[in-house]
């Protein structure tokens, strides 16, 4: 790492490193999916009243979410972490082959137990950094449970949590160090379930209206519908209930779940209506009922150039992460388990040639302000609808690593994990203190986010009746 003393926030964080790999490795050990991050919430609440933030949980209604803050007066910036799962990837640490703890358990195969430990590194330095030099301004720390699919900033944004935020800052663990390109699809995930009769399905066919039938009819028509959307537009769907196992009753409920997403909120509204469509002519077919349900939804990303450029200014001022040969030596063995193709795929997002001989991240990639190939979602989406936002990719796996793989959980408590997540929280601490000090860059970001979003209404994808989709209490 770069010398301790060239930055007092920098300090601030190799002071708390070790404390936050800690919390880094303890959320990794007990991986929770969507609104049932229970452990995870309640790490998180506790380190942020140990390190002296006003500690609130259980905001927005959800349960599994904590908020901290601390600092007075002032501007306020918001530093966003997650700490969810994701199912089926459970996988042992340390191991360059597929070895799952637990067969069909869950693990962090997005790094969020580092992006939640990282994003309260950076927000706890930056409080003391207030603190020693009696700056006026407020750090608050949003701990958000449910980002693979559960959409929690959304309803944070819902409920106005945001509404008195300056500058919001995040990052993401990814395998290289960069300023997020600021793209993403925004999207809707809902649930269509039909209800029909049952019947003998050879006695009585006549009798029976089949809610499987819908699911197949409406899977048709999404399908022919994928030639007459944008290029960009993508659905995915999976069948969540078939009616059952026996082929000689005729399906009386049958259920899908559809992922619509579009390049802007502005088309994904129509696309949204026109998948509705299709379910209705469905139902309408086999004299079914439709009901849907959403379940999630997220904005696009709105970019902010002043905020992009700063924060790029700051990793460059930092450096690349400093990796050893250990490090080196255990990416090269998960590279070994890698194709040609996922390592091409880390460069192309940042528009770079590929460097297929180096393992781990040793330059910071130039500021990518335009279209990606590689494009999800996020709820970080909604928050940039309504403060400015900026984020960062921080180096914390072998490059090449695919998202959602057991070879991103295997290295998610190493010290390529560690190192990454610290030069992460030193990026977005600086690019925090720097805005505390010059107001004028505050000023400049928000200018930059009033231009962005001239004419362009905001929709929240999850309309005011939409409930988080928490899960069922055991009795």
């Amino acid at each position: 790492m770069s010398n301790k003393n060239s930055d007092p926030v920098w300090a601030e964080v190799d002071d708390r490193r070790e404390a936050y790999a800690g919390l880094a490795d303890r959320i990794w050990e007990k991986p929770e999916l969507n609104f049932a991050e229970a452990a995870a919430c309640a790490e998180h609440a506790t380190m942020l009243r140990a390190e002296g933030f006003e500690v609130k949980t259980g905001i927005a209604g959800l349960p599994t979410a904590v908020m901290g803050e601390a600092g007075t007066d002032g501007p306020v910036i918001a530093i966003l972490g997650e700490y969810d799962a994701l199912p089926g990837l459970s996988q042992e640490a340390g191991v360059a082959e597929h070895r799952p703890i637990v067969e069909g358990g869950n693990g962090h195969g997005c790094g969020h137990n580092l992006l939640g430990a990282g994003s309260m590194l950076a927000a706890a330095a930056l409080k003391a950094w207030l603190e020693e030099t009696g700056t006026a301004g407020r750090v608050r720390y949003y701990g958000c449970p449910a980002e693979e699919g559960g959409s929690a900033k959304g309803f944070m944004v819902r409920e106005g949590l945001f509404d008195d935020v300056d500058i919001a800052i995040c990052w993401h663990p990814a395998p290289l160090a960069a300023v997020n390109p600021p793209i993403s699809l925004a999207c809707n995930e809902i649930l269509f379930e039909f209800d029909g009769k049952a019947s003998h399905a050879s006695s009585s066919p006549e009798l029976g209206r089949s809610a499987l039938d819908a699911v197949e009819l409406m899977n048709v028509g999404v399908n022919y519908l994928r030639e007459h959307m944008p290029s960009t537009a993508r659905i995915h769907y999976a069948v969540t209930d078939t009616g059952g196992t026996a082929p000689n009753v005729v399906q009386a409920h049958a259920a899908v779940r559809y992922l619509i997403r579009a390049r802007e909120l502005d088309e994904l509204v129509p696309l949204v209506e026109r998948v509705r469509n299709v379910a209705r002519g469905a139902a309408l077919m086999t004299e079914t009922r439709m009901s849907e349900r959403v379940v999630s939804g997220d904005a696009n990303l709105i970019g902010n150039t002043a905020l992009e450029e700063l924060m790029h200014a700051e990793l460059v001022r930092l450096g690349p992460p400093r990796f050893d040969d250990e490090d080196r030596d255990f990416a090269k063995a998960i590279r070994a388990t890698l194709s040609a193709q996922d390592i091409r795929a880390a460069f192309s997002r940042f528009g770079v040639e590929p460097r297929m001989d180096v393992p781990l991240a040793d330059d910071i990639m130039p500021l990518c302000q335009g279209q990606g190939s590689s494009i999800g979602s996020t709820d970080v989406g909604t928050v940039s609808w309504v403060v400015p936002t900026v984020q960062m990719r921080g180096a914390t796996c072998a490059i090449g690593t695919p998202a959602h793989s057991w070879q991103l959980v295997a290295q998610g408590k190493s010290g390529i994990a560690h190192k990454g997540m610290t030069h992460a929280a030193k990026v977005m601490a600086a690019t925090a203190k720097a805005l505390f000090e010059d107001p004028a860059k505050i000023a400049a970001a928000k200018a930059d986010f009033a231009r962005r979003r001239e004419g362009r209404p905001f929709v929240n994808p999850l309309p005011d009746d939409v409930a988080p989709d928490l899960p069922v209490a055991a009795e």
